[in-house]
């Protein structure tokens, strides 16, 4: 089975990599110059998956717009200079193996700024494999807009019935889902239960659950019987 026009697409934080640790640790550092504490409650509830625009809006109210993206932009810098030691989600590889056999495009569909999507990937070792990268604030609108994944889409060449995304928020499932992916859920930091009201067809702790293949197969197939049945009716 070959799949022309179809695509995987991750999020970066929480999906290829399992880094929330890491930007609570880099929130705290540098909010709490400004006087603002963050607590692991408040990273779930206002900064897991959210634009740094929005978090920038949330916490520093107080400040300009230019101030805020200043503030952002340094807790950025002291994330990225606290990547060692960090892995790569487990069977990430395998399934970027699987994906090339089938001839599937790949891409990080992520709110994370460019400059932590190359050191994360490079870190990774995955930056020759995911060379595509949509960033939220590139565009006009970010997660939960579907239209990051559209970006994508467009640029993998897949349809989005033909394709699967990865994400580990509310935010950017709902983002994958209104843009008509089936969605996996990662379990970096959400249950189950949170990620499937959100949107995600299901949930995985890691690629190597054998779920992933089985709905990659079963949405190639299903848009191949579509593809024949209208040619058919044509």
């Amino acid at each position: 089975m070959r799949a022309k026009g179809a695509a995987l697409l991750f999020d970066l934080d929480g999906t290829l990599i399992d880094s929330d640790a890491k930007h609570l640790a880099a929130f705290q550092r540098i909010f709490a110059s400004y006087g603002i504490t963050v607590d692991q409650e408040s990273y779930n509830a206002s900064i897991h998956g959210a634009s740094n625009e929005l978090i920038g809006q949330l916490f520093l109210p107080h400040l300009s717009p230019e101030a805020q993206r200043a503030a952002l932009d340094e807790k950025e810098a002291a994330y990225r200079a606290d990547l060692s030691g960090v892995e790569r989600i487990r069977g990430t590889v395998e399934l970027l193996d699987f994906a090339e056999r089938l001839g599937m495009g790949v891409a990080v569909v992520t709110n994370a700024p460019r400059a932590n999507v190359d050191a994360v990937l490079t870190v990774l070792g995955l930056a020759a494999r995911l060379p595509i990268a949509v960033i939220g604030s590139e565009l006009e609108r970010s997660k939960p807009d579907p239209l990051p994944y559209l970006r994508a889409l467009e640029l993998t060449q897949a349809a989005a019935d033909r394709s699967v995304a990865f994400e580990d928020s509310p935010t950017g499932v709902r983002s994958a889902a209104a843009a008509g992916l089936a969605v996996v859920g990662m379990t970096t930091s959400l249950d189950e239960a949170s990620l499937i009201e959100a949107g995600a067809t299901f949930a995985a702790a890691d690629f190597a659950h054998p779920r992933i293949r089985d709905l990659i197969e079963t949405r190639l197939q299903a848009a191949a019987v579509t593809s024949r049945s209208a040619s058919q009716e044509a």
